[in-house]
């Protein structure tokens, strides 16, 4: 099954948001240059960011992109296979027992969770990694409402435990759940704790947000400590390093990350993510190879980031191939945009310099929801087309706007 051809043959292993928006980017930019090989263990992309609606309804169908027509339409070969080893020094990927070969290679295979480092946490916690934890979380959640509208007040606790590298989703997870108990009458008798091991809440993006969470928190009265990290989980209660604990009826966690693949052939860290440049994202002593996104050893895993990694290494990429010097590299700024139902907040996070707060953006509005639509909209279209994100008119024209709306609504 290995190519055999003239071009450079360039092979990307995932199909998520790092590797897609690479192949697609990439043969944008060499339309005819080079030959592509895109290797997923899945049929389709999952447009993760709104997978925070499904324990309230939404169909993860709905979030569904299919891979093999939109590569075939750009003339990438796709494989639907799992990628089990990666020889740097033959540039060889073992793939289901053949061998296939590369000029370049670009590991994109993501992030996974591994509740089992803390004792009791995969037992007796609802987790939101996955569609699949999210429809056990829908359950959870529904027999929750049940049981107080028949008259037995329960509790709910978020926990963001030690090793948690994308800490955003269980906060965003923690304001639509109390929107949807007011929204439901049940709020006064559903008690809500937060609890997490960071010193200050949403660290890994700066001390800007620390503020910002501790109002939200505050006004919708969900209790709240930082500095609490889980020792281990039981039925009905939590303990943490410090000797307190906390009880629960419903734990809803999101567990310390780990690669969601391991490769032994590469440098990498001692939960499996690869070691590279920080500018070019190329894989330390390997520079034919690249690590994209939640694969790669930066310390915040979002798919902002993944895009903006991915576009940095196609540039390299391209560069090298063009025999050139790349315009740019990796520049990590994050924009996210926190759900919560009734409203929502939008953040602008340099992160290599968060204190430069004439950098930093914050604001929140009703009207941001609107811009986090917009993004879960126009995304799953640029994919499903065979386009990167980034560039050309659609992008020019959504950055446009939430531009304006940043300079309107954001401060």
């Amino acid at each position: 099954m290995a190519t055999q051809s003239a071009k450079p043959l360039v092979v990307i292993i995932g199909g998520g948001f790092g590797g897609l928006e690479a192949a697609y980017d990439l043969r944008k930019r060499l339309p005819h240059e080079v030959d592509i090989t895109l290797i997923s263990n899945s049929d389709y992309f999952l447009f993760k960011p709104n997978m925070i609606y499904i324990p309230f309804g939404l169909d993860p169908h709905s979030l569904k992109v299919d891979l093999q027509g939109p590569a075939r339409r750009k003339d990438i070969t796709f494989v639907g296979a799992t990628a089990q080893e990666i020889n740097p020094e033959a540039r060889i990927v073992t793939v289901n027992g053949y061998r296939q070969r590369y000029d370049y290679l670009i590991v994109a295979t993501g992030a996974a969770t591994r509740a089992v480092e803390i004792p009791g946490l995969d037992e007796y916690a609802q987790t939101i990694w996955t569609s699949e934890a999210m429809l056990q979380l829908r359950s959870s959640l529904n027999r929750l409402l049940e049981k107080v509208k028949g008259g037995k007040p329960q509790s709910i606790l978020f926990l963001l435990p030690p090793k948690n590298q994308c800490p955003a989703p269980l906060y965003e997870m923690a304001f639509v759940v109390e929107t949807w108990l007011r929204r439901n009458n049940i709020r006064e008798r559903v008690e809500l704790h937060w609890s997490t091991h960071e010193q200050n809440y949403l660290e890994a993006l700066g001390p800007n947000l620390h503020d910002v969470v501790l109002n939200e928190f505050d006004r919708r009265g969900i209790h709240h400590h930082s500095q609490y990290a889980v020792e281990h989980v039981s039925a009905g209660g939590v303990r943490y390093r410090n000797g307190i604990s906390q009880s629960y009826d419903l734990l809803i966690a999101s567990p310390p990350h780990v690669a969601a693949a391991a490769f032994p052939g590469l440098p990498s860290d001692e939960r499996g993510f690869i070691a590279t440049d920080p500018i070019s994202r190329q894989v330390l002593d390997y520079p034919n190879i690249y690590a994209a996104g939640d694969a790669g050893d930066y310390p915040l895993k979002q798919a902002f980031l993944a895009l903006r990694q991915a576009d940095a290494i196609t540039e390299h990429l391209h560069a090298a191939i063009a025999e050139r010097e790349p315009a740019f590299g990796f520049e990590p700024v994050s924009h996210y945009v926190l759900e919560q139902v009734d409203t929502a907040t939008y953040v602008r996070v340099p992160l290599e310099q968060p204190d430069g707060k004439q950098r930093f953006k914050s604001g929140t509005s009703p009207l941001w929801r609107m811009g986090k639509r917009m993004i879960g909209t126009y995304l799953p279209w640029r994919f499903s087309e065979g386009e990167p994100v980034h560039g050309d008119l659609p992008w020019r024209g959504l950055e446009t706007g939430m531009k304006l709306m940043s300079d309107l609504f954001a401060r």
